[in-house]
């Protein structure tokens, strides 16, 4: 195996499988090479088969390993003795033959033909239902069937034999111009018209998703199994989409960790970083995951990012609570030496206290990094305080009945005007957290829609692909005089646009579902109910 850059896909790897050669007697027997093969087709988005000499009888007979593929994979996991030929084509790579040592003409009838032509005669069938035509049918049947497009590439000598005998010291100037060409013709086909690997529904595969897979066959065909491609998108879907969560979830701790410094002055401030890295981490999961059913796996990323989430507001809090308690212990300092001195205990001291403790807290609302939790702690410290301001109202002789009682009065209006400033502080961010709930609703549902479309045209991709193969191959059927088999063919075709109406009539009711399933698990969010129910009550408490 060979993994290099691809030449012209600046986004791909060109990934190449090389069997070393089917048919060798010291590296194996007929049953190795089938696994083989068979691991080559499953793995492939191109199967490129190389022979010598001409296209003949014998160079198909010896491609055998073909008409063996439909007891050596399985498409669905469905228990009988079940022909899933059909069906071969929609995930099947598709085929080039290429020709080493090619010395005919590309002529047929006298007029000249390409090379993907010459392939095409090559595979024509005869009529018959002799022994011997049912076995000369028999590969060229396998391969119209299961591999759509189909090319073919013919190579001449490179060189005279004395050259060849030293070939790896020749360079491009010392081989025949004509192999030269034919060379670039091969490449420039395999770096331009061969598509990206893809799974059922026309999921691109990844490089991890192919060592998977890799691993995954290996191991059925080890354990005596017959590879299965529906059992292998089910078992691999559990793989990538549990990493999709795994990496979208570490994106987001890691972005929150690199952006957030605590504490941040706002609950709005965090909201923003939130919804945005969110955003980013949703997308990095929808474009690892696949095969999602009832949305579980996105299901849990929610949960999963809410938990990240809360425990981030949580140290937000905290942290808030520490630097509101140092800039309070730093402002009002002053006023402490002041207390322990007993300077307010005289004739007038109340007003000079009031007068400084209205100064300091001027003071500490005008000095930023605080954070969400400012008039909370102030309130607490006033709180604390509210005895102490008592007794020094108490002890000033300078104040009459009357002018005590409106202090009292007044002390009560500034301590309720404070509450309704702690209720305020909390109920903005409460709301914003519930903000930040309907936004994470929002969008995973945009996000869930937009792969939903994705996921639709990848599939309409295919179906046409396939619809295209078997209109062609019921073409070429009808041609050649084989109405029986392209009525067979038609029978497919029926079937395909059936299967295709019916999957249309669905989709609504399916989106419908998926939409309802983000919108439960949005409610489900730890959190959620909670936040709910103490903007509720904070606000049932200011209202009072």
């Amino acid at each position: 195996m060979w993994c290099v850059p691809h030449p012209i896909k600046s986004d791909h790897t060109l990934v190449l499988l090389d069997t070393e050669g089917l048919g060798d007697v010291e590296k194996g027997d007929d049953s190795n090479d089938n696994w083989i093969f068979s691991l080559a087709v499953l793995l492939s988005s191109a199967l490129v088969y190389n022979s010598m000499g001409t296209i003949d009888n014998y160079a198909l007979e010896k491609l055998h390993y073909v008409t063996e593929l439909t007891d050596l994979i399985k498409v669905k996991s469905v228990e009988g003795d079940v022909d899933e030929s059909a069906d071969y084509v929609r995930f099947f790579p598709s085929f080039v033959w290429t020709v080493r040592d090619f010395g005919l003409d590309l002529k047929l009838d006298g007029k000249p033909i390409t090379a993907h032509q010459y392939l095409d005669n090559a595979l024509k069938l005869k009529p018959g239902t002799s022994k011997k035509i049912v076995q000369y049918n028999l590969p060229r049947d396998c391969l119209r069937k299961f591999f759509s497009p189909r090319w073919c590439f013919v190579f001449e000598r490179p060189a005279n034999s004395e050259k060849m005998k030293r070939m790896e010291e020749l360079t491009d100037a010392d081989l025949e111009p004509s192999f030269v060409m034919q060379s670039r013709d091969f490449c420039d086909h395999i770096f331009k018209e061969v598509k990206t690997k893809t799974m059922i529904g026309g999921l691109k595969v990844t490089g991890k998703m192919l060592g998977n897979l890799t691993e995954m066959y290996v191991d059925m065909i080890r354990s005596g199994q017959v590879p299965c491609l529906d059992n292998a998108v089910v078992a691999l879907a559990q793989i990538e989409n549990s990493s999709a969560i795994e990496k979208a979830k570490a994106y987001y701790q890691q972005s929150m960790a690199k952006l957030v410094v605590f504490p941040t002055e706002t609950q709005q401030q965090l909201s923003m970083v939130h919804a945005s890295m969110e955003r980013e981490a949703v997308a990095i999961f929808m474009n690892s995951s696949f095969k999602d059913e009832d949305q579980k796996y996105q299901k849990e990323l929610m949960k999963a990012l809410q938990e990240v989430y809360s425990t981030i507001c949580e140290k937000n809090s905290q942290e808030s609570q520490r630097a509101c308690t140092h800039i309070i212990e730093h402002i009002f300092a002053p006023l402490k030496v002041q207390l322990t001195n007993g300077s307010y205990m005289t004739p007038g001291g109340y007003k000079h206290y009031c007068d400084d403790l209205k100064m300091m807290t001027s003071e500490y609302r005008s000095t930023g990094g605080k954070g969400v939790k400012a008039e909370e702690v102030l309130k607490k410290y006033l709180n604390d305080k509210e005895s102490t301001g008592q007794a020094i109202l108490s002890a000033d002789q300078s104040l009459t009945e009357a002018e005590l009682r409106a202090e009292e009065e007044k002390a009560k209006r500034e301590a309720s005007e404070q509450e309704k400033r702690t209720m305020e502080e909390q109920i903005k961010v409460q709301e914003l957290l519930m903000d930040d709930q309907k936004r994470t609703y929002e969008e995973h549902k945009k996000q869930l829609l937009e792969k939903m479309e994705a996921d639709k045209e990848n599939a309409k991709v295919e179906y046409n692909r396939v619809l295209e193969a078997k209109l062609k191959e019921k073409e070429d059927l009808l041609k050649e005089g084989f109405h029986c088999k392209a009525q067979e063919m038609e029978a497919q075709i029926k079937d395909l646009r059936m299967e295709q109406e019916e999957q249309e009539k669905a989709k609504p009711s399916i989106w419908k579902q998926a939409l309802d399933n983000i919108g439960t698990a949005a409610l489900m969010i730890p959190g959620w109910g909670k936040l709910i129910g103490v903007g509720m009550k904070v606000g049932s408490h200011f209202m009072k």
